[in-house]
């Protein structure tokens, strides 16, 4: 999995800021077992694994802004140096080969990320996160036994809003979708707004149309943004993914609001959690696997120019890892 050049050499999301505490936590990204850690310099990530005898950094403990070894009590520093071996005589000095390896590591947007590739590329934008008109809530984790690139196709999607949602994000009686286009300037691809019908689309009860907007950020990262013209009403989700084993992913989100929803933090997560459950049997089960690059491979409506955009994107990338 960690073959993947592309996404080996991007930001991926590794867990939530409030996963990591003072105790170092252990991730999978990509296959690779991970060890993360806090100190007041800020987030670390190493592979883990101590070079001594192979024993997990994970299970052991951060001291004076070092990771313990629980094995044998090495201590490595943030730049993965080793710099104290108990058992080693004080008149004799520490191998240069004892040390850990390190990955790029940065908090951003209420979540950790790694780039595996250590070329500590440019992070995406998210100007909702940072701007006080908004509300921010963290979603996830969530697990789902499928490739990452179905996950998020799946995400962008409009037109099974009014299917596999029935009731909550679409009604039957309104499942067309109207032609729109998508833009790409630079590295930034977003839809033209889609009008969708929902019953309820802002917790006051009232069926009506909003309008929808599609980005693709990064080969892993998506957003929408749902617009009420009548209100003004802003309503975003950035999702993010992670592959963690091979056929397995893990999603996390960030839910931005410019409105009183009139709901909790965990109300919004919870019904965020109902929504993917109703996704996830059917990316699970989505034959091949492999999203298709070859646009010849599945039929595709104009409705499906968001897809279509993505699916270009990860070809023209090369973005080898759960695509065919």
């Amino acid at each position: 999995m960690v073959q993947d050049a592309v996404l080996k050499n991007d930001w991926i999301v590794a867990c939530r800021s409030t996963d990591l505490q003072e105790q170092p936590i252990q991730v999978m990204i990509m296959g690779e077992r991970i060890v993360l850690y806090r100190n007041e310099e800020g987030v670390h990530a190493f592979k883990d694994l101590c070079i001594h005898r192979g024993a997990a950094l994970s299970l052991g403990c951060v001291r004076d802004g070092k990771l313990v070894c629980p094995y044998h009590g090495w201590e490595y520093e943030s730049t993965g140096a080793c710099v104290k071996i108990p058992q080693l005589p004080a008149d004799q000095s520490i191998p240069a080969k004892a040390r850990a390896f390190k990955y790029g590591c940065t908090e951003r947007y209420g979540f950790i990320w790694v780039n595996l590739g250590n070329n500590e590329p440019e992070m995406f934008s998210l100007p909702e996160f940072n701007d006080p008109e908004f509300r921010c809530v963290i979603w996830g984790p969530q697990s789902v036994n499928a490739k990452p690139p179905r996950v998020v196709e799946n995400f962008l999607d409009v037109g099974h809003l009014a299917v596999v949602h029935e009731g909550y994000l679409g009604v039957a009686s309104h499942t067309e979708i109207g032609d729109y286009r998508v833009h790409q300037d630079g590295t930034s691809i977003r839809s033209e707004e889609i009008e969708v019908f929902q019953p309820d689309p802002d917790g006051s009860g009232q069926a009506k149309h909003v309008y929808y907007t599609y980005e693709i950020l990064r080969p892993l990262s998506v957003k929408f943004t749902k617009r009420d013209r009548e209100t003004g009403n802003l309503m975003s989700i950035l999702l993010t993914v992670v592959p963690t084993e091979e056929g397995k992913t893990v999603a996390y989100g960030v839910l931005s609001f410019n409105y009183d929803t009139g709901t909790t933090d965990a109300e919004i997560v919870e019904f965020q959690n109902m929504i993917f459950a109703q996704d996830k049997p059917i990316v699970e089960n989505q034959k091949p696997e492999e999203l298709p690059l070859d646009l010849q491979v599945e039929l595709s409506l104009k409705c499906d120019r968001v897809s279509i955009a993505y699916r270009q994107y990860l070809k023209e990338l090369g973005v080898t890892l759960g695509t065919a």
